[in-house]
């Protein structure tokens, strides 16, 4: 499995990956009634899904990794360079949003991207990575909790105040 940093080409996200993209989100239905971030989860479009990822990008160190097996795009990665808010002390990078695809969940792809995250984070020399869970989503918590992250603390989640848990792994 290769992860690979979605690039914006003159500004723009490329037309056949983002469609690629937009159907990884399609598969993922159920976790986006969870969430609410999508109108209608059931029909998630292209559109949504370029704004959604144009908004993860803005943050400042921000990326976006996309996840190949054989060629296909199985899963993807948000991921923070630091918290978002500037006057946040946390020293950690964040993950915010592992997505894999629903029709392979429970073959490994979910524990293996997350590894090469962790791995990307911890040859920038980060000695630890955040995750906030959405409280509504215990299958995630169960996830996170089996890759070795431990809760912090419940927050409120920064663009809608939906109650988390957020969670560390030490990358020492």
């Amino acid at each position: 499995m290769i992860l690979q940093p979605l690039v914006p080409v003159d500004g723009a996200l490329p037309g056949p990956v983002l469609t690629e993209i937009a159907a990884l989100y399609a598969t993922n239905h159920a976790f986006f009634e969870l969430s609410g971030d999508f109108p209608d989860p059931d029909r998630i479009t292209v559109e949504q899904v370029a704004g959604s990822l144009a908004d993860e990008l803005a943050h400042d160190g921000a990326e976006v990794l996309l996840a190949r097996s054989a060629g296909r795009l199985v899963g993807m990665a948000a991921t923070l360079a630091h918290h978002p808010d500037p006057a946040s002390e946390d020293p950690d990078p964040w993950i915010g949003l592992l997505l894999i695809d629903a029709t392979a969940h429970r073959e490994g792809y979910g524990r293996a991207v997350t590894g090469l995250v962790e791995d990307r984070f911890r040859a920038a020399g980060r000695t630890g990575v955040r995750i906030a869970v959405l409280d509504n989503n215990p299958k995630a918590l169960a996830f996170w909790q089996s890759q070795g992250y431990a809760p912090l603390r419940q927050a409120k989640d920064r663009e809608r105040g939906r109650d988390c848990t957020v969670l560390r792994k030490p990358l020492t």
